[in-house]
């Protein structure tokens, strides 16, 4: 599903943002990208859906060669690739509804499509009742779940999401894992840059964990790791007061 085959990216002001990155995600994998600022988890991401072109290597998404793509098929793949990032990136003066259309619309779906799909996606994220309302109405994990059904509108095989939380309260937090899980169930693969140690460690999912441009852990059922360290930074005992503490306790994603 997804291949980077000795990727390394350095931008023009000589900053190497990925170094010789070698990789493989399935089909239907929920994976974690975790890692310090700057470590170049965004940078990835980035190479996914055609922001960015490596500087060396191959990048290959869903059978196709990302890195030769032609700028006329980059709308294509993006069909197949949704992306939510941490700032949400909603258009103010569009109700929810509007926002969620407008993914589509711009690919040139036809009418009745847009009139299928809109409803299907806000009732995958709860937010049917809410699709007249406008961005500032909304709480920021209804503002998330809105950039979320944006991203899924087009049935993307591959869901990236670039700080999903991190804009969020411990309660909004979980809403929004929740919801990525149940769509990861549904077979989409998902992609997800974070810093949450929390999310991470009690999720137990594969980690891939970047230091300097270069993958340094791949844990099929992995912690986030403290800097240099070797064990988990938060260990069991640590995060049951946190757990309880943010009503993690009630989340099915969150039990032993």
């Amino acid at each position: 599903m997804i291949s980077l085959r000795g990727v390394s990216l350095v931008y023009p002001n000589g900053t190497r943002a990925l170094d010789a990155i070698d990789l493989e995600i399935a089909k239907g994998s929920f994976v974690f990208l975790v890692g310090h600022s700057g470590t170049g988890k965004s940078s990835l991401l980035r190479l996914l859906y055609r922001e960015q072109v490596p500087t060396r290597g191959e990048v290959i998404v869903d059978a196709t060669r990302v890195d030769r793509l032609r700028r006329s098929k980059v709308a294509q793949l993006r069909r197949n690739v949704g992306v939510v990032f941490q700032d949400f990136k909603l258009l103010s003066d569009k109700t929810v509804w509007e926002n969620v259309a407008f993914a589509l619309q711009v690919t040139g779906a036809r009418t009745k499509d847009v009139m299928r799909q809109v409803p299907r996606v806000l009732d995958l994220v709860g937010l049917a009742h809410k699709s007249r309302m406008f961005p500032s109405e909304l709480s920021g994990g209804e503002q998330q779940r809105t950039a979320i059904a944006r991203a899924l509108v087009n049935n993307p095989k591959i869901l990236l999401c670039d700080e999903p939380t991190g804009n969020l309260d411990p309660s909004n937090t979980n809403e929004i894992m929740d919801l990525l899980h149940r769509i990861n169930l549904k077979g989409t693969t998902v992609l997800i840059a974070t810093h949450n140690a929390i999310v991470v460690d009690r999720m137990r999912r594969r980690v891939i964990r970047l230091e300097d441009g270069k993958i340094v852990a791949d844990e099929e059922r992995g912690y986030y790791l403290a800097a240099g360290g070797d064990r988990p930074l938060l260990v069991a005992e640590e995060l049951e007061p946190i757990r309880s503490r943010n009503g993690l306790g009630t989340n099915p994603l969150f039990s032993e």
